[in-house]
């Protein structure tokens, strides 16, 4: 099945079908010594620390430099108001799904994100070492990690998902190609909730430059608006960035 790219700035060529797909040709990869996750879409680079967040490292996909997300925020369409909440349900976004050989989308992204990283027969994540970019604690428990949607998915809805089809926002709630998922603490997850960046900000400032960059890109990949408060902060998050592109 073909994901409908006409609410997609930035379709990635069969992003769709390898999502919609379950299972076709996705296999799941054995932790390496660094656990890095070698699927179709996966980011090969190497797992954040401490150390390399403090630096501006992500984790997973490659981010826009900081030119290319000042460019895009400036093009992202403004809403006067947030859409209504009306209808939606978190089921509506089907997650999280199977990327085969028993892995789901969450153990796949703590799989990539993570270091040392040793999985089960059913792909579970058993040990390890996580690093959770939004407040600094290194997490050594898959217990006390949380998979996050960066761009929650009630805000997703909010700003225009309450348009797409069923298959669209399975697609968003599952992207492995986009900064859209990652591995951060339970707590700091369950503090964001569902709010954006004029509302909540990464307790860890030197944080602020990835996540602006990254709610950037994901909301230029899929055609959602921002308002005008979001839009400021994301500015404003930008502006801690280094001075030089990168």
């Amino acid at each position: 099945m073909a994901l409908p790219t006409s609410r997609l700035r930035r379709p990635i060529s069969g992003l769709g079908v390898a999502l919609l797909t379950l299972g076709a040709g996705s296999a799941c990869a054995t932790a390496t010594a660094t656990g890095t996750d070698l699927r179709p879409g996966a980011s090969t680079a190497p797992p954040i620390t401490a150390a390399s967040a403090h630096t501006g490292g992500w984790p997973g996909p490659q981010l826009s430099s900081i030119s290319a997300a000042r460019k895009e925020l400036t093009a992202l369409a403004i809403a006067d108001r947030w859409e209504t909440m009306d209808g939606y349900a978190r089921e509506k976004f089907p997650h999280w799904m199977s990327q085969g050989n028993s892995c789901d989308t969450r153990e796949s992204v703590l799989e990539r994100d993570g270091q040392d990283v040793q999985i089960d027969s059913l792909c579970r994540s058993v040990t390890g070492t996580w690093y959770s970019v939004y407040d600094g604690l290194t997490l050594r428990d898959p217990a006390k990690t949380n998979t996050a949607h960066l761009v929650p998915l009630a805000n997703a809805w909010r700003s225009g998902a309450d348009k797409w089809t069923s298959a669209q926002r399975k697609v968003f709630a599952n992207d492995l190609t986009h900064p859209q998922l990652l591995t951060v603490s339970a707590e700091s997850n369950r503090a964001k909730g569902d709010q954006g960046p004029e509302d909540w900000k990464p307790p860890m400032k030197t944080a602020w430059c990835g996540y602006a960059r990254a709610w950037v890109d994901v909301k230029t990949a899929y055609n959602l608006s921002v308002t005008k408060a979001e839009k400021t902060a994301l500015g404003q998050m930008l502006d801690t960035c280094p001075g030089a592109d990168d």
